[in-house]
């Protein structure tokens, strides 16, 4: 490409996202006009993509883990044809626009995924590079693509960036590129305040290729070391110097550069020293044309895939069909294997999970996933591990990187063809908290199982045993929570969590053994008078306190509430609520709201639940102090 269209297209990128930022009076313009070179140079000469078909399975994956740098990312693909008028520009961070303040899944046409909490993009870039060679595992002969993403300082100081270039490092992700705007500029000013770590030798340390650009207004460097970084076996990670705010006299290189407009006094200076003589949100002509030829061979290149799917197709139709339903997130006409696990045998539902996912494994080939290193204590062995040397298998090994791990899930299903579930201790849902909530942000269906729900974790005492975690997951926007009391409900929970295509689900599973409910046990008596409300491992403990009610001539009716959103309390009658755990979402809901409200203890768990008021006397107790009050 000749080196005046070069020249013109970074500028260009450059002045659309100063004028985005000036125009809505807020946002950053420092990072765009530093990173663009990068930027342009990716785009032009390596991503592989076709703006008329965004969702194409094939296409090369662009992450902007730096997600405050959203104008980049805008112009980016305004300039290669996507659906973004320019109409969009200018309403950069307005409400109900298609340019958000960060990144936004499904929200703008070529946005792979929702960036911004910082860290998270590279671990996301991370799942879809190993979704990449789990495909071309299953499925080499339509499967071939690059991972890229664009990372920042703040990026890499995120824990997060250590667990996931553990993880990709030690899975070999050779086909991920990481470019790092190491412009040495955070919010508060240089990168030296608080951190002087050599991320070029961590990240060799980690099992990456490295390398240095000294100059990242060099185009050909930037070229020439993302040329290596393809050839080379491990995941790879360009550090590329950068200039914060570049050319905007007195601010460039500090961090005023980084978050607000630069004002019109000093945008208009900083474009006359440009030479750049056009209005607010042009885009000139040489660079129209030649993102347009760009664009162009990124159809063809779709079109020639398509034509390999169709080899593909009519010499492997089985294997095809299961490809597209896959990529559909259809399941299988026929659950039976699922829907027969039930049986009458007590067990925890951590087991019963187990014995769910057994099931599903030769029904849905697509269904990957494991823990962070407690697939034993989660019941989530499943299958051949995924390794360096062979990508073809089920089970993922994690590590004990729970929030790295939710973010890679996040990255598996946002890359497609996948449907992808993570295991620990509910306790631990703290650690990955952050991805959990961008898997409802991006309406992810990613299958979060979580064990050991309750104080009756026992003696491993109050650091393990979960007590408010139920409830602040309940609080997430999007996230299904189920909390199944025996088989035939775990069965039903993981229906639901595989039926659901628009968002994740949490499995909150038992560590204990639970007996199988018997309906006349939930039913009751009639005429009713009281209705008592659990969840899990309490349905048992609530059905044995209403036994005890209705000798004493109370007409009780227990109901297992599996997903609480869908529990609607029968105003005629008082209603009861039995949960080991935190009250305050009950507590307006129900009359009387039974649970823990303080940390538990380290002892036996049947002990332990004791102590805490959860024995079917104790319990009783309470609702005929209740009830004696109310009359």
């Amino acid at each position: 490409m000749p080196v005046e269209t070069d020249r013109l297209a970074v500028d260009t990128l450059r002045f659309l996202a100063a004028d985005m930022v000036q125009s809505a009076s807020s946002g950053h313009p420092g990072m765009p006009m530093g990173a663009a070179p990068m930027a342009w140079t990716l785009w032009s000469r390596h991503l592989r993509h076709d703006p008329q078909a965004p969702g194409w399975a094939d296409r090369d994956r662009f992450v902007l883990s730096a997600g405050h740098g959203s104008a980049l990312l805008y112009g980016l693909l305004h300039t290669f044809g996507y659906d973004l008028p320019e109409a969009e520009l200018r309403s950069f961070r307005q409400l109900g626009s298609r340019t958000p303040g960060h990144p936004e899944f499904g929200h703008t046409p070529g946005v792979e995924c929702t960036t911004g909490p910082l860290g998270q993009g590279l671990a996301m870039a991370v799942g879809m590079a190993l979704a990449e060679r789990m495909a071309n595992a299953r499925y080499p002969e339509v499967t071939g693509h690059h991972t890229y993403a664009i990372v920042g300082d703040g990026c890499l100081m995120e824990g997060i960036s250590h667990e996931a270039a553990s993880f990709a490092g030690h899975l070999g992700l050779g086909r991920l590129v990481v470019l790092w705007d190491d412009n040495d500029i955070t919010i508060d000013g240089g990168v030296d305040r608080s951190c002087g770590d050599d991320q070029p030798a961590r990240f060799a340390a980690c099992g990456w290729h490295t390398e240095a650009v000294v100059d990242g207004t060099d185009i050909d460097a930037i070229d020439q070391s993302i040329t290596r970084a393809k050839s080379d076996p491990r995941p790879s990670f360009i550090a590329v110097r950068t200039v914060i705010g570049q050319g905007a006299p007195g601010v460039e290189g500090t961090a005023k550069a980084h978050g607000s407009p630069l004002g019109d006094a000093l945008l208009a200076e900083t474009k006359e020293l440009a030479g750049w003589e056009h209005p607010p949100f042009t885009v000139p002509e040489p660079v129209r044309e030649a993102c347009a030829a760009l664009a162009e061979a990124g159809a063809r290149e779709r079109a020639a895939w398509g034509e390999d799917f169709a080899t593909f197709e009519a010499a492997c139709p089985e294997r095809a069909a299961k490809y597209r339903r896959a990529q559909e997130r259809r399941l299988p006409d026929d659950l039976t294997p699922l829907l027969q696990v039930a049986d009458a045998v007590p067990r925890a539902t951590r087991q019963s999970s187990q014995a769910c996912l057994d099931a599903a494994r030769g029904m849905l080939p697509e269904l990957v996933g494991g823990s962070a290193d407690l697939s034993g204590s989660t019941g989530t062995a499943f299958g051949e591990l995924v390794t360096r040397d062979d990508y073809a298998g089920t089970a993922i090994a994690f590590g004990i990187r729970e929030f790295g791990m939710a973010a890679i899930m996040n990255g598996i299903s946002l890359h497609g063809g996948f449907r992808v579930f993570g295991s620990t201790f509910l306790v631990f849902a703290d650690y990955l908290r952050p991805a959990l909530r961008l898997s409802a942000l991006m309406g992810q269906p990613v299958i979060y199982v979580l064990t050991h729900d309750s104080i009756a974790v026992g003696e491993d005492g109050p650091t393990h045993q979960p007590v408010e975690h139920v409830e602040s997951l309940r609080a997430i926007p999007g996230l299904q929570v189920l909390r199944p009391a025996d088989t035939a409900e775990t069965v039903e929970a993981w229906r639901l969590a595989l039926k659901r295509t628009d968002g994740p689900t949490a499995l909150i599973l038992s560590r204990q053994s639970l007996p199988q409910l018997d309906g006349d046990d939930l039913d009751g008596d009639h005429p009713v008078s009281l209705e008592i409300v659990a969840t899990g491992s309490e349905v048992s403990l609530a059905t044995a306190v209403a036994r005890g009610l209705r000798a004493e001539g109370h007409g009780v009716r227990v109901v297992s509430a599996l997903d609480r959103s869908r529990y609607a309390p029968d105003p005629s009658v008082t209603s009861v609520s039995l949960e080991a755990g935190n009250t305050a979402g009950w507590r307006g809901i129900v009359d009387l709201a039974i649970g823990i409200d303080d940390f538990g203890d380290s002892g036996p768990g049947g002990e332990v639940m004791a102590r805490h008021g959860f024995t079917a006397d104790a319990v009783a107790a309470r609702v005929r102090d209740y009830l004696d009050s109310a009359r």
